[in-house]
């Protein structure tokens, strides 16, 4: 246990350089590069490749990295039938109660995302418009562990929105295709057309229309691995993205009047996700740190119990994670928006003081009750949330991802033109632009009946 003043211990990314801090628990590891040279070099080749011989190239790298080369990689009717039956009733049932909430939320939240016109001025009509997006690509990972959830969250909530084609593709699994499950989950989400591919050569083949009679995507979105993250930052301006999603974090905000024992749970359910994934206490009590700290090396133990559990969420813990207590709630608010991160939980005796203050994260779980792996799965919020300090200025994948705010203008009277020409021109002989000033005169001639030189 250091005080911030009195080491130079590693803190997380984003906490104030100016507070005096202790730390019950430091990372024995600095945060990885956002940005890795090799892996961005590997994505370069790989889609020029693919750019340049189009689905060979798709067929090749699924052959290298994936060992498979079916003779179609799209997911027949047939398939789709035969993951559902191995999927249980009760698993069935849980994935559509799930769907329901995620569908629900999202068409709330379309709900909130209008169209408007108004008369601005005297016959001057301003607006504008939701137009959604008409052709998604949405990724659904299946690494090391299955995430049946990622389709509830990408496929539909871009079908909420009103996308017209949303394709998915996922990796094949142990030769197999598909993993039953997750086929299941894209399925019954609304896809209107799977492919069992999987990596950079899943999103090259979604963005350059490569996949049979499907047309190009105009937007990719889903979680990844390195590889994938890349390749959409490579991909970006060909296509939208939704975000570009690095290891999953959580920062758990809490004070004495906190239980240690779900507190390290819910640290450990985040640091599950991968070996680089930060989990962070914040607290204004050092026993309570302390507290936490002592339960968390219990429940490890647990996990091992469990043959091998612990491997990843203490691999998290012991590089990626920490314990810090500050001086004051104040000082609280200013840790846990310079750490901005991902998932963020509060559970004190003055939630809703801190909900009215903190603005940097990306979902929010308010109270004991609430915790992160609800989210994740099925309470109804997106889980694809931004990640390294990109909660300081943009939020989660949601309906608004798929829309675009059109604006429009229309001008019905002379007197609309009488008050807006006249400015215009004044301010374009300022910018040196005649041509500008001169779409202005004409219209003042035209409809104001003004003679200009």
């Amino acid at each position: 246990m250091t005080s911030r003043s009195q080491t130079s211990a590693i803190l997380p990314a984003g906490v104030p350089a100016d507070l005096d801090l202790v730390l019950v628990k430091a990372p024995a590891q600095v945060p990885a590069a956002a940005h890795d040279e090799s892996v961005a070099q590997r994505v370069s080749e790989m889609l020029l490749r693919i750019d340049r011989e189009g689905m060979d190239a798709v067929r090749a790298y699924s052959r290298e990295l994936d060992g498979w080369d079916p003779p179609s990689f799209r997911v027949s009717d047939a398939d789709v039938a035969a993951a559902r039956e191995e999927c249980s009733e009760q698993l069935r049932a849980a994935i559509a109660f799930a769907q329901d909430q995620i569908r629900n939320f999202s068409r709330l939240q379309r709900a909130t995302l209008t169209d408007f016109e108004t008369e601005t001025l005297p016959g001057v009509f301003l607006g504008q418009r939701q137009v959604p997006v008409a052709r998604v690509g949405a990724y659904i990972p299946a690494g090391r562990v299955p995430m049946l959830a990622t389709p509830f969250m990408t496929v539909i909530v871009a079908k909420e929105a009103g996308v017209e084609q949303v394709v998915a593709c996922s990796p094949p699994r142990q030769g197999r295709g598909i993993h039953a499950p997750v086929l299941h989950s894209i399925a019954t989400s609304g896809a209107d057309a799977i492919f069992a591919l999987g990596g950079v050569q899943a999103l090259a083949a979604m963005a350059f229309g490569l996949l049979e009679d499907v047309p190009a995507s105009d937007m990719i979105v889903g979680p990844g691995n390195a590889f994938v993250a890349e390749a959409k930052r490579q991909l970006y301006g060909r296509v939208g993205i939704d975000l570009l999603a690095g290891p999953s974090e959580v920062t758990v905000l809490a004070d004495e009047s906190a239980d240690p024992e779900l507190v390290a749970a819910d640290l450990l359910g985040q640091a599950e996700h991968g070996p680089t994934s930060p989990a962070v206490l914040v607290s204004t009590s050092r026993q309570f740190a302390e507290a936490v700290v002592v339960e968390i090396g219990r429940q490890l133990e647990r996990l091992a119990s469990l043959g091998g559990a612990d491997e990843i969420p203490r691999r998290a813990w012991e590089d990626h994670g920490a314990a810090i207590v500050v001086g004051s709630p104040e000082d609280a608010v200013r840790v846990v928006d310079g750490l901005a991160p991902e998932h963020l939980e509060i559970q004190t005796d003055r939630d809703p003081w801190y909900f009215e203050r903190l603005r940097n994260y990306g979902s929010i779980f308010i109270g004991q009750r609430a915790t992160v792996a609800f989210s994740d799965k099925a309470i109804g919020t997106n889980h694809t949330l931004p990640t390294g300090l990109a909660a300081r200025y943009t939020g989660g994948l949601s309906v608004a991802k798929f829309l675009k705010t059109l604006t429009f203008q229309r001008i019905d009277t002379d007197a609309g033109v009488r008050a807006i020409a006249p400015v215009v021109a004044e301010i374009s002989r300022a910018d040196l632009m005649p041509a500008h000033e001169a779409t202005a005169n004409l219209r003042l001639q035209r409809w104001a009946g003004e003679s200009l030189s």
